[in-house]
């Protein structure tokens, strides 16, 4: 079962990439192409997901929407680990007022959403795919300075470190040698949760506005747009929606069988 979990996530997480590795050298029609004359049409042959209140095929707006899909959830989550694990591995290891400064301000910045300091950036810079990017990379830092904390002071017990430090060897060099290699797995666990949760947030931020201006598509403008058809041509909102739904699942299934699969103590005895 556990391992379904793992193949269930690697599947529908391949599936969003081959999205965005298809559009890039291939779609059926132009994205951002208005035809007045074949707005609301249902799927068929030539619109296999049916059109929107433009004329625009959907099917090709998802194949471009995956790409920000990818982008937003690499570049936030990214942002975070670089800054949130070494915090964390800080915290972990200087311990006393350090530690307490690091994790106090991480739960102020642990109190600020994604959604109030994309509505910050927004007033200052004006809605984008960066803005979208920067608040949920900001937002996710504490996540990743917690984990990257517990799982440094678990390592910082074992006796191996205590002998490290004890032949001489400097904090940089215990860092270097002794804890990242063996908290890179329940990082690796968090960078796919964090993913999952990026793209829900960008898709959120998209669905009000903050996030990628129209006429670029994203899932969550795409959902925006369809509420106006919503009794009319439902299906509109159905597609997007699945994507986003399939999206988060996949990227939490795999974080899911990632743990299992990576934690010794968790894996399923054969």
């Amino acid at each position: 079962m556990k391992r379904a979990q793992l193949i269930a996530g690697v599947v529908l997480v391949g599936v969003v990439v081959l999205a965005t590795v298809v559009s890039l050298f291939w779609m059926p029609f132009d994205p951002l192409r208005v035809v007045p004359g074949q707005r609301l049409l249902p799927p068929g042959p030539v619109h296999w997901l049916g059109t929107d209140g433009f004329g625009i095929d959907i099917f090709s707006r998802l194949l471009l929407g995956a790409r920000s899909v990818l982008l937003v959830g690499i570049i936030s989550v990214g942002l975070a680990a670089v800054v949130g694990i070494p915090l964390g591995m800080l915290a972990g290891q200087a311990g006393g007022w350090i530690d307490d400064v690091v994790m106090r301000l991480s739960d102020v910045v642990y109190a600020l959403p994604a959604l109030l300091l994309a509505i910050l950036l927004a007033s200052v810079f004006g809605a984008s795919t960066v803005t979208a990017m920067v608040s949920i990379g900001v937002a996710t830092i504490p996540a990743f300075a917690r984990v990257a904390r517990a799982g440094t002071l678990q390592v910082m017990a074992a006796d191996y470190v205590l002998a490290a430090r004890a032949s001489g060897t400097s904090w940089w060099g215990v860092a270097w040698r002794h804890v990242a290699p063996n908290i890179a797995p329940v990082l690796g666990v968090q960078a796919s949760v964090g993913f999952a949760m990026a793209i829900l947030a960008e898709a959120a931020l998209s669905y009000l506005g903050l996030a990628t201006p129209r006429p670029n598509p994203t899932w969550g403008n795409m959902l925006r747009d369809a509420q106006d058809y919503i009794f009319v041509a439902p299906l509109q909102a159905v597609w997007p929606g699945l994507a986003i739904a399939m999206a988060v699942l996949g990227f939490n299934l795999l974080g899911d069988g990632l743990r299992d699969y990576l934690d010794p103590r968790l894996r399923e005895v054969p």
